[in-house]
């Protein structure tokens, strides 16, 4: 199960703490609000309220040992910014902090951020989406919780045809599209790199381990893909 922690609990950090939880992660959500805190208590496994510069009190909830911390602090830089140099101290495995300026992404990277995100370019619901399933490269949010995504083919899928992975009937997905990676031999003779769209898959189509699967289906349903 991964485990995440979410540092500042506004509409962003809230929207993120909940996905994450609802799609099966294990959530510490904290903020130094308690009015937060109860917000998110029935969704997550722990809601905390507590100092996020704390290096302490963080080191005594595990924090070092999560597989992501998010700083979603909106309001104070200074904050967010104490948050994330506190983190980096503890050497926490990685730190996504949200920013909202190029020149405050470049400090809070300075600092010791992994991935700065903009709230404004991705939603609470995307990220929770890259983290949950880090094998999507690219994500088309489509009305009322559907999306269209692209993902690597995982382990489970290659040396299958598609007619034996039975998406549809298995996850409620649709496989729309595959794009694969092909070798040919330019004009000098050396070999080149094409991609090749199959717009088309037949069920007698095979999955290859290089292939980028692309399918259409609710965010909660994409989320129950294999991952590795």
């Amino acid at each position: 199960m991964p485990r995440f922690a979410v540092i500042g609990l506004g509409r962003f950090g809230q929207t993120l703490a909940k996905t994450l939880a609802k799609n099966g992660a294990e959530v510490v959500a904290i903020d130094t609000s308690l009015e937060m805190v109860d917000d998110v208590r029935e969704a997550v496994t722990l809601s905390l309220r507590l100092d996020a510069t704390d290096e302490k009190a963080l080191a005594a909830q595990d924090v070092d040992k999560m597989d992501a911390i998010i700083v979603a602090i909106g309001q104070s830089f200074e904050a967010k910014a104490m948050a994330v140099a506190t983190l980096k101290k503890m050497n926490v495995k990685r730190i996504v902090c949200r920013a909202e300026s190029e020149m405050r992404a470049r400090i809070l990277k300075a600092i010791g951020a992994d991935e700065v995100v903009y709230p404004e370019e991705e939603s609470a619901l995307r990220l929770a989406q890259r983290l949950i399933a880090p094998n999507i490269v690219d994500y088309v949010e489509l009305a009322d919780g559907h999306s269209l995504v692209q993902f690597e083919a995982p382990r489970a899928f290659q040396g299958k045809q598609i007619v034996e992975l039975d998406l549809r009937r298995k996850y409620e997905v649709n496989l729309v599209a595959i794009k694969r990676r092909m070798t040919a031999k330019g004009p000098d003779g050396r070999v080149i790199y094409q991609e090749k769209i199959i717009d088309v898959p037949k069920p007698t189509d095979s999955i290859e381990s290089k292939d980028i699967l692309i399918v259409v289906g609710s965010d909660d349903n994409i989320l129950k893909l294999p991952q590795d």
